[in-house]
């Protein structure tokens, strides 16, 4: 309950700053919202996208079908489906940071959620472009190394954190 309440605590006072910066200078607010507004509609397919997937989520994903695929007890094919779904997730990483929080408030392990965040380095669509530079063998090796250090994260984070796990 409390992170729900930093979360709009914090949105408050951002908005009171550019409030405060718009009667203080309005020249550099303005400058600043027309700034935002290209960010936002470069960030908007990536939101809507994600807002859908938390939507679907919500939907069909219950605690225990979470803990079944991504729990604690998933095994193999746990890492593999957090490895996959870090390599598929496009768009800025602080966009899937609340589907994740809802995925982890329904049984998905510390360890798969920092797979999914270490593993959306592997760029799917850059691959070609990827081994045409450097070569085949170097894109395979380097996706193979960022695959297999995404579950030592895991792992280590894991550890770190601390949770209980089901």
């Amino acid at each position: 309950m409390r992170r729900k309440r930093n979360g709009w605590l914090f949105l408050a006072l951002v908005g009171l700053a550019y409030g405060a910066t718009a009667v203080i200078e309005p020249d550099r607010a303005r400058d600043a919202f027309a700034t935002f507004l290209p960010m936002l509609a470069k960030m908007l397919p990536a939101l809507v996208l994600v807002f859908a997937l938390m939507l679907l989520a919500e939907l069909f994903l219950n605690p225990e079908r979470v803990e079944r695929w991504m729990g604690s007890h998933s095994g193999l094919r746990g890492w593999l489906l957090a490895i996959v779904a870090g390599m598929l997730s496009t768009g800025p990483a602080y966009a899937w940071y609340a589907l994740l929080a809802a995925l982890r408030a329904k049984g998905l392990r510390t360890a798969m959620l920092a797979v999914i965040l270490y593993a959306r380095a592997i760029k799917l669509p850059l691959l070609p472009l990827l081994a045409h530079y450097f070569g085949v063998r170097y894109a395979v090796v380097l996706s193979l190394f960022i695959a297999g250090f995404s579950v030592l994260s895991g792992l280590a984070m894991e550890r770190i954190d601390k949770r209980p796990t089901a």
